[in-house]
């Protein structure tokens, strides 16, 4: 595979991330960090990386054509992700160990939906392209730089609310989660498959 071809299928992962039709991939990333502060970046970044894991392993099953799953659901399914995490975080009282830890293995699991919206696009792609795992490699390293800039941009914008204009940690958590709670409850309204 030539540097060309990863570029092509790492800008594909950028993009997947960062562009204006990514609304639900920015969505879900907002929910999962609204809870944690610049201090616990390195929690963040290995959050982040168990939702690109997620997403990478359906993305490859996919690609395989191991499963397959009807998009109407899988695009039905994404927004529900979304809107249980924002929920989760507004519900949540105290900031417990065993509740921390319990992100990860959502993100993860949720990751595993996420992988699956854009699976049909891509499987085409990658099924034509001799060297998969390379393409696969390129969209997810594209898909988890994409993932740390959203990230950063977030925080920076925490570190404003929280550190500057001292708003209330909690106050801010409640605020973000239910925006992101609303906009992906109406996202699955719409895209119901039933």
């Amino acid at each position: 595979m030539s540097l060309v071809d990863f570029f092509f299928y790492f800008k594909l992962g950028w993009s997947h991330i960062v562009s204006l039709d990514a609304l639900d991939h920015q969505l879900f990333i907002l929910a999962l960090i609204a809870i944690y502060t610049v201090k616990q970046f390195k929690q963040i970044l290995i959050l982040v990386t168990a939702f690109t894991i997620g997403h990478s392993i359906t993305l490859a099953l996919s690609t395989f054509d191991i499963i397959r799953i009807q998009s109407n659901w899988v695009e039905f399914l994404i927004p529900c992700t979304i809107f249980i995490t924002a929920l989760l975080n507004i519900v949540r009282k105290e900031k417990k160990g065993s509740k921390i830890q319990l992100n990860y293995y959502l993100a993860l699991f949720f990751g595993l939906i996420h992988g699956m919206g854009f699976a049909n696009s891509v499987r085409m792609m990658l099924a034509r392209d001799q060297y998969i795992g390379w393409g696969l490699f390129g969209f997810n390293v594209g898909l988890e730089i994409g993932q740390i800039v959203f990230v950063v941009l977030i925080l920076l914008v925490a570190v404003l609310m929280l550190d500057i204009l001292k708003v209330k940690r909690r106050d801010w958590i409640i605020f973000i989660s239910s925006a992101v709670f609303a906009l992906a409850l109406q996202m699955a309204l719409q895209r119901m498959p039933f």
